[in-house]
């Protein structure tokens, strides 16, 4: 947190005064975008436009980057919105972004094939991971909270393909000689003896339907996706998977768990009752983690939580307080693009822009 409080002392006393005399008085959201800029060092894992080859040069990858992640910043719905609005009528954003004039600013089919080559490298995943590892690795994370949200997809809905009928036996003893199918085993009996890589390919992503029920009990459908997200005190995201809309949350909490084992020292896991499974606990126990799980009612009677478990469950509003600030300010709830690598790359975006400014937020 040290060299975060340096990067961030620097960037007030020298950098920002340095661009107002070039281009002008900044607003909040431009300062706001420059931090993020220099703390995710996109720079690092894209290489500048290549000049010796034959044909025309193509556009810098970081420039439209760095647009990317002022369309997270600005909340832009489309990525022609993000062109118009934001970066042709606002010309400080422009060349903060790398172009000088509009005549440099790349087509929208340009963004698009950018946008194409970042959801097949993961760029803002991986940007993420090394920012958390990088500035919150050496802090011990009290708690982390998890949890998942809804992503309204824009494509058509996998059809699930219809199993093999079963006969139906009668319920009781089976006769003697009769073979009875074993049931097979769940999902999370298998992620204990898995590897994280192993996991995470083993989820479904495909867009399909999915249900749950909201606080108020109300059940609530759509089509598309789940972002299911582990958050650390002080509303920063600390990994991220997306799957199909019908996957239960229960089936990502260990290869989420993995993840963030991974990336930084944790004491409690805290989870509301659709995660109440005996192997969930077992695996953060595992990890020498306390779990926190809300009891699930259809267990049989309500267990409540002892008192001091009580208090320290309250924490878990952060995992809340992150899928609502995802979704109204950080592009979530404007999905435009298609497939889940996609949807993914644009969530990430906005992941790693809000995980930027909560880092800036906690040294300030």
């Amino acid at each position: 947190m040290s060299t975060l409080s340096q990067l961030a002392s620097t960037i007030q006393q020298y950098l920002f005064p340095m661009q107002e005399d070039v281009l002008g008085k900044m607003t909040d959201k431009h300062k706001t975008f420059v931090k993020i800029v220099e703390l995710s060092k996109i720079g690092a894992f894209l290489s500048p436009k290549c000049r010796g080859a034959k044909g025309r040069p193509e556009h810098s990858r970081i420039c439209i980057a760095y647009a990317f992640v002022a369309k997270a910043v600005w909340n832009c719905n489309t990525t022609r919105c993000l062109i118009d609005r934001s970066i042709e009528s606002d010309p400080q954003l422009r060349r903060l972004c790398g172009w000088e004039s509009c005549s440099d600013i790349p087509s929208e089919s340009t963004f698009s094939r950018a946008f194409d080559e970042f959801a097949k490298s993961e760029l803002p995943g991986c940007i993420h991971e090394s920012m958390v590892t990088e500035h919150y690795t050496k802090k011990l994370v009290g708690h982390i909270s998890r949890d998942s949200t809804p992503i309204d997809g824009r494509e058509k809905a996998n059809k699930k393909g219809r199993g093999k009928v079963k006969a139906k036996r009668k319920r009781g003893r089976p006769k003697k000689g009769e073979q009875v199918e074993p049931k097979p085993e769940r999902r999370v009996v298998f992620q204990l003896k898995r590897s994280l890589a192993e996991n995470v390919n083993d989820l479904p992503r495909s867009c399909d339907h999915g249900t749950k029920r909201d606080s108020k009990g109300y059940k609530k459908t759509w089509r598309g996706f789940k972002l299911h997200v582990d958050c650390a005190d002080g509303d920063i995201p600390i990994s991220a998977i997306l799957t199909s809309a019908s996957v239960h949350d229960s089936q990502v909490a260990i290869p989420l768990a993995q993840m963030s084992f991974n990336r930084v020292d944790s004491c409690y896991d805290l989870m509301d009752a659709a995660y109440d499974v005996s192997e969930i606990r077992e695996h953060s126990r595992r990890l020498n983690h306390v779990p926190l799980i809300d009891h699930n009612k259809r267990r049989g009677e309500k267990i409540p939580f002892a008192p001091h478990e009580k208090v320290r469950y309250r924490e878990r509003s952060t995992a809340e307080r992150v899928m609502s600030n995802i979704k109204d300010n950080f592009g979530g709830r404007f999905v435009r693009v298609r497939s889940a690598a996609k949807v993914m790359c644009h969530l990430m975006f906005g992941l790693l822009a809000m995980t930027a400014k909560q880092l800036y937020t906690q040294i300030e």
